[in-house]
This record gives structure tokens, sequence and C-alpha cells, in this order.
């Protein structure tokens, strides 16, 4: 098994993780819009793969903060940005999210421009006997209505919440949103080839009606990751091409 992931401009190791660096993390990392200044959250943050990500791509003024309740992910993803170029900006909290942030996280309430996440989806399937990847795996530790509810209170009144899931566990989680004032900015359906069907479905939540752009899961964009062929997508390989070495 890989001790981790080389991107262009940084490297992340990920052994100690329960979760490696996936390319539902890198399409995220990737597709998200992110905003000029102000905080990012990053929810459930891993190896630290997506803070880092959006590090390369925001200006030196935006700062991320990445929560992580997993002590090993915690300590690994603090090693990864202390050896990134981001260092000054990127700032590993090992908490539940649950009850972030307190006195010793930072003295005021932050409000964040965007939040992202790769959560857990699985509720009901078979478990993991590795204790750690059941828990970055599964909704006990962080329930779709608890990230609901979480990203609700950290985010700014024009913020955007962000996230990645399996198509079945998208649906479900965008029927909550719905229910609980979100609505969908953005949306795109990926599928590894045009003969396989829509297996990712990236998301953009945010909660002001009036925004300029709100749509139905049903209009989100297609992409693909893999030509006929079996080559990458030139769509894959934009979305990519500022990390992937082979791009």
């Amino acid at each position: 098994m890989s001790a981790g992931f080389r991107c262009k401009q940084f490297y992340v190791a990920h052994d100690a993780c329960a979760m490696k660096v996936s390319t539902d993390a890198l399409l995220l990392g990737a597709w998200t819009q992110v905003p000029t200044d102000g905080y990012l959250l990053d929810i459930g943050c891993g190896s630290g793969i997506l803070s880092l990500m959006l590090a390369q791509r925001t200006a030196a003024s935006v700062l991320l903060d990445a929560v992580e309740l997993d002590s090993a992910a915690a300590i690994q993803a603090a090693d990864n940005v202390r050896q990134s170029p981001w260092l000054d900006r990127i700032r590993v909290i090992k908490r539940d999210i649950l009850t972030y942030p307190d006195s010793c996280d930072h003295p005021h309430q932050r409000r964040y421009k965007l939040i992202i996440s790769n959560p857990p989806y699985f509720a009901d399937a078979l478990k993991s006997k590795d204790e750690q990847r059941a828990k970055a795996r599964h909704t006990d530790s962080l329930s779709f209505a608890d990230l609901l509810a979480t990203a609700a209170r950290l985010l700014c009144d024009d913020g955007q919440f962000s996230l990645i899931l399996p198509a079945d566990a998208a649906v479900q989680f965008w029927l909550l949103a719905q229910e609980n004032g979100w609505w969908l900015q953005r949306a795109t359906a990926v599928a590894s080839s045009a003969e396989k069907p829509v297996s990712r479905l990236l998301m953009t939540l945010c909660r002001q009606q009036d925004s300029a752009r709100l749509l139905s899961l049903a209009q989100a964009e297609p992409l693909l990751i893999h030509q006929a062929d079996g080559a990458y997508s030139a769509d894959y390989r934009r979305l990519l091409r500022d990390f992937y070495l082979k791009f």
C-alpha cells in the first residue's frame, strides 16, 4: 500500500489515516469554487488533502481550519501541512466537529465563507473490523443531519458548503438538506465512463434562496473520468491538471 500521494506542489502522507487520498477527494478539492478572501473550513480533514488543495488554489490572505476527530489522522495532517508551502495558512485542529469551536480553538466565533467535506456516508452497511476505518466511513460519529446543522452554524450568511457523496447517498442528503433550508447552487454528476452509471455527485449548497443560480439534482452537469478507449477524458484532465503529476 502506498505511503502517500504526490501532487505537483505538495506531498500527502496517508499511511496513518483510515481513508487514503482518493479520486473523490481530488475531484472535490479541484472542483469546488473558492472565495478570494476570508476563512475556509475542512470538516474531517483526514490526511489534509483538501486543505492543501484549497491552499494551493487561493490567495495568501485566505486562511484554512482543518478539523479532524481521529488523533492519528490529525497528527499526520499537521505533519503534511508542515512540509507544505502553506504552513502559515492551514491550522489542523484535533476535535469533534460537533463541539467545535471553543475558546482554545480561537477566542472569537469564526464564520466561514466556504466549508468543504468528504464526509462519512455508510449508515447500515457492514462495518470494517478496523475501528479507525469504520469511524471514517460510517455516519455514526457524524450523521447527515449533524453535518448540515454544523455547516449552518459555522457558515457565513453568503457562504457555500461543498461536498462529494455516492449517488444514492447524495439523493438522501439533498432531500434532508432541502427540509432544513438549504439550496443547491452547483452540482456535477461523475461517472467513470459513458457506459457506467453515475457514481458520485459533487454538490455546493447555500443558505440564501436569492442566490444567482439554484438547481435540482436533475440539473447536475456530467463529468466522465475516462474516454471510451480508457484514457482520461479531456474534462477530467483539465480539472486535475494543477495537481496530477501525469497531467
